[in-house]
């Protein structure tokens, strides 16, 4: 019976280190931190994208409904990072770029988009009528893609920026 030809035979008996046809490029380091990175972009850039919908959705809900609904947007655009003053006290004992790990808990639950989501959708299908809630959530999950399509995210622990 005739086996079939594999690579080493095909090139002579020599094989090469450089990756060939059968062997994906992406298993070289290069390949990976390209590839790598332009997810990385590609996942910002779908953060901007829900973050600019966002706004604009809850623009059209402040137009619509008026002050109160802009208060509450206003606030909840700003909520999330209020955490951060959980553990302002320890602030001249932590490097630059992090947070007090008592601060860290507060935080993280407050940037989670299951929050602001889950409230959208509740809203959405409860027989509460109140617009400032909707802006409300709508800034919310606005301020969380954001703060995604801008690089920040989630913290360690200890307080610094997860990788």
């Amino acid at each position: 019976m005739h086996q079939p030809a594999t690579l080493a035979t095909r090139t002579s008996g020599a094989t090469s280190a450089a990756p060939t046809a059968r062997t994906p490029a992406a298993r070289t380091p290069a390949a990976r931190t390209s590839a790598a990175r332009t997810l990385r972009i590609a996942r910002r850039v779908g953060w901007l994208g829900l973050a600019l919908f966002l706004t604009a959705f809850a623009v059209l809900e402040i137009a619509k409904y008026g002050t109160t609904t802009l208060l509450a947007a206003v606030l909840f655009m700003i909520a999330p990072d209020l955490t951060m003053l959980v553990g302002a006290s320890d602030a001249k004992n932590l490097r630059r770029g992090r947070l007090s790990p008592r601060a860290v808990p507060f935080y993280n639950a407050a940037h989670r988009p299951w929050i602001p989501l889950a409230l959208l959708v509740a809203y959405t299908f409860s027989p509460i009528a109140w617009p400032p809630l909707f802006a409300a959530g709508l800034a919310w999950l606005g301020h969380i893609a954001y703060d995604r399509a801008l690089g920040y995210g989630l913290r360690t622990p200890e307080g610094f920026q997860r990788g």
